[in-house]
């Protein structure tokens, strides 16, 4: 037979082989930290999935011209070089149910609560998908009630908006996000539910106990998820547990729910990925994280949006947490993740020490949204809060060097403090609307201008129940109107200074 006919020959029996049967083989070179070096895998992409002979799972994070780094995601402690692994074919992804509500799991989407998972018509979700198109976003005017009245009067969130965190550590952002996700059993009932995904990165192990544990006993756990990679965790799991969150909340945004994501925190999902950059001897860069640290918290804080297709009107909405160091916003995480959000709430070490609680800077503060996610009513009450308190802090920066004052000056600045008082909150003590609606109506009208400083917290709850005791009819009004007119207005003020004189609440104590 002539070479010619044998080539032929050869070339017919290759193209008959279908690609479909062929299995994408590998040899385990190098394994180190959590980093595995292979060899073959010629079909492969980013992110496939990779399973190793004795059990172990990992995903493909870079590809080199002979070789493939594979991040480990679970490892039964018995790679060794030589060893044979096979990819997929197709990237990391998870099942996903409805069955997930109520339950703590890893970055895996695997139970960690000691119950049994059985998904029912499971949907399997990438763990990488495209943000929402452009055409399928609609404006944010839908709001996401906090219970906290710093933040709704102030700094309102909506659904599908993107409000950052931060402060130093132990300045009380978990506890802002775990009292959003308690308050999500107060919201009007007019409004959709809200399911709640609150995605633990790098914290201790107690900790997140300790939260879920809250969040049982309040009943929060009811419409909730735990995503959990802890500090014992590996750093493959730190890293992947925001997009697995993040997937989850697609999954059930799809279906036309709202869903709030809190990311806690992405300063240690950005430690994770610089570890494991190194690792696979990525080029470092600013601060030593890699070039594309970046691109990898905007295309996970992309994905959530305010969607409406035919399909589905549902919205994810994500709360991420960043930790800075000695207050320093210029930082290279804090500046990026400040870039991608909507906003910032930011929680200032010294006045947490100071006993404002929660600790928000409101100078520094943003919510890029604004009144677009707050109702009307809200929004009225919202504009005379700001404006009394930036005469306030202007009026104190310029008086703190003098001390003869006139009337007005020393008025305006006693409403500014108790202003101030009024905003502060105890942890797990949230408000409804009409709650903050009330406070916010009475501090700025001037009815706690008499009342002693160390009492507003006092007399504040007192009028609340008074007015819910003996007007009930009022908070419907409330609850229904889009405005405060003078009818109203004359109501509201009757009955506040009604409750100030049955309790003697006309003299500064």
């Amino acid at each position: 037979m002539k070479p010619e006919e044998i080539i032929r020959k050869i070339k017919k029996e290759l193209y008959s082989i279908h690609t479909s049967e062929i299995t994408n083989f590998g040899i385990i070179e190098t394994v180190g930290d959590e980093i595995v070096i292979a060899s073959g895998l010629s079909n492969v992409g980013y992110y496939d999935k990779i399973e190793f002979d004795d059990g172990s799972s990992g995903f493909v994070l870079n590809i080199d011209e002979d070789f493939v780094s594979i991040v480990i995601l679970k490892n039964s402690g018995h790679l060794v070089r030589g060893m044979k692994l096979v990819s997929t074919g197709k990237a990391i992804d998870i099942a996903i149910s409805n069955q997930f509500i109520g339950r703590v799991v890893d970055a895996l989407g695997e139970p960690i609560d000691g119950y049994e998972l059985k998904h029912i018509n499971p949907v399997y979700y990438s763990v990488e998908n495209d943000a929402s198109d452009i055409t399928q976003r609609c404006p944010i005017d839908t709001p996401l009630k906090t219970g906290i009245k710093a933040i709704d009067v102030l700094l309102p969130i909506g659904r599908g908006q993107r409000e950052l965190i931060i402060g130093d550590r132990a300045t009380g952002k978990t506890a802002i996000a775990i009292d959003t996700i308690l308050n999500q059993q107060k919201c009007d009932m007019k409004l959709k539910r809200v399911i709640c995904i609150y995605c633990s990165i790098g914290q201790k192990q107690s900790s997140l106990a300790s939260i879920v544990d809250k969040l049982k006993k309040e009943g929060a756990l009811d419409y909730s998820i735990i995503v959990a990679a802890t500090a014992s965790s590996l750093a493959s799991m730190q890293y992947i547990a925001p997009f697995v969150a993040c997937t989850i909340a697609e999954y059930f945004m799809n279906q036309g729910e709202d869903v709030l994501v809190i990311y806690d925190d992405l300063t240690k999902h950005a430690w994770a990925y610089r570890q494991i950059s190194l690792l696979i001897k990525r080029p470092a860069g600013r601060e030593a994280y890699p070039g594309d640290i970046f691109y990898l918290h905007s295309r996970l804080l992309e994905r959530a949006a305010k969607v409406s297709t035919t399909k589905c009107n549902g919205s994810i909405t994500a709360i991420p947490i960043i930790e800075t160091q000695s207050n320093d916003l210029s930082a290279y995480i804090p500046t990026n993740i400040i870039s991608i959000t909507d906003g910032q709430i930011y929680l200032e070490s010294d006045l947490f020490h100071l006993g404002i609680r929660p600790a928000i800077n409101i100078g520094l503060s943003v919510s890029r949204v604004g009144g677009a996610a707050q109702t009307e009513l809200m929004k009225q009450l919202a504009g005379s809060v700001r404006l009394e308190l930036s005469q306030f802090r202007e009026l104190q920066a310029f008086t703190q060097f003098g001390s003869d004052l006139d009337e007005y000056t020393l008025k305006k600045l006693e409403r500014g403090k108790r202003i101030i008082e009024i905003l502060k909150q105890y942890q797990y003590k949230t408000y409804d609307e009409i709650s903050e609606i009330l406070s916010i109506f009475a501090v700025t009208n001037g009815f706690f201008d008499k009342v002693n400083i160390e009492k507003i917290f006092e007399v504040e709850q007192h009028m609340i129940k008074y007015i819910a005791q003996m007007y009930p009819d009022t908070l419907k009004k409330l609850s229904i109107c889009k405005n405060i007119d003078a009818s109203l207005r004359d109501e509201l003020e009757n009955e506040i200074n009604e409750f100030k004189n049955i309790n003697n609440y006309n003299e500064n104590e």
